[in-house]
């Protein structure tokens, strides 16, 4: 009953942080799995299908604010898909270390490149929608959708800023579309793949799905109430904070 009450806590907390500023749920909840005493490889799985709850609960709050377009939202699908299927595929064969070291640079870069420009994504200018400009998108978000299946931690944070700073997405926006499309869609694709190829800890899960879902609706109800500049000074703190942890280990 203790581990299932930390669990609880623990996926609470991090989903809560993770639908406010749009990504950032692995930073508690799948190093908590590790500490608990899951393998590598079973955390990981169990992350990614006790994530999904997360999208769930954000798509409970945000569909009723109708900030998603279906065109976009099916390129986003289309192109993320092929890229989260063959990141959890690819996964569990690279070494861990270099993964999370990688990982940890470029979200640490993330962060800093938001603060250092101080109205990205405060304003809703949409571009890059037709041509050659939404081809490059589509590539970026086949990249970003291999993070997402690869490595858990954060990795719904680079489809934020990819959304904000190549689309012209405000933060509000940005994190509607993460949530729904990459912690539901995204991730129950993931969750599939490395469920059948991997191994899950069903019995781990009522405590982490409840904390998901709950932390998810409530942590969405409180950005859309807040504003772009509440969510990004959240996306900022989240991006530095889980770049620093990836980093040093």
């Amino acid at each position: 009953m203790l581990d299932q009450l930390i669990l609880f806590v623990a996926s609470l907390a991090a989903n809560f942080f993770s639908a406010l500023s749009g990504g950032g749920a692995g930073l508690i909840q799948f190093p908590m799995l590790i500490f608990l005493g899951l393998p590598f490889g079973i955390a990981l799985a169990t992350h990614k299908v006790a994530s999904v709850a997360l999208g769930l609960g954000a798509t409970l709050r945000h569909l009723k604010e109708s900030h998603l377009e279906r065109r976009f939202s099916l390129l986003i699908l289309g192109a993320g898909l092929p890229g989260v299927v063959l990141g959890a595929v690819t996964i569990l064969h690279v070494p861990e270390r270099i993964a999370t070291l990688s990982l940890g640079v470029l979200t640490l870069g993330l962060g800093l490149y938001s603060v250092f420009k101080p109205r990205l994504g405060l304003e809703h200018a949409p571009r890059h929608r037709q041509g050659a400009a939404l081809a490059g998108g589509m590539a970026g978000l086949f990249v970003v959708g291999f993070l997402n299946g690869s490595i858990t931690s954060g990795t719904g944070l680079f489809l934020t800023i990819w959304l904000i700073r190549y689309f012209g997405l405000d933060y509000t926006r940005a994190v509607a579309y993460t949530l729904i499309l990459c912690g539901l869609i995204w991730n129950g694709t993931g969750a599939l793949v490395l469920g059948a190829i991997g191994t899950v800890a069903w019995d781990w899960m009522p405590a982490l799905l409840a904390g998901s879902l709950i932390g998810g609706y409530l942590g969405s109800h409180l950005a859309i109430k807040k504003g772009n500049l509440w969510i990004k000074r959240a996306f900022e703190i989240v991006t530095l904070l889980i770049g620093l942890k990836l980093i040093l280990g």
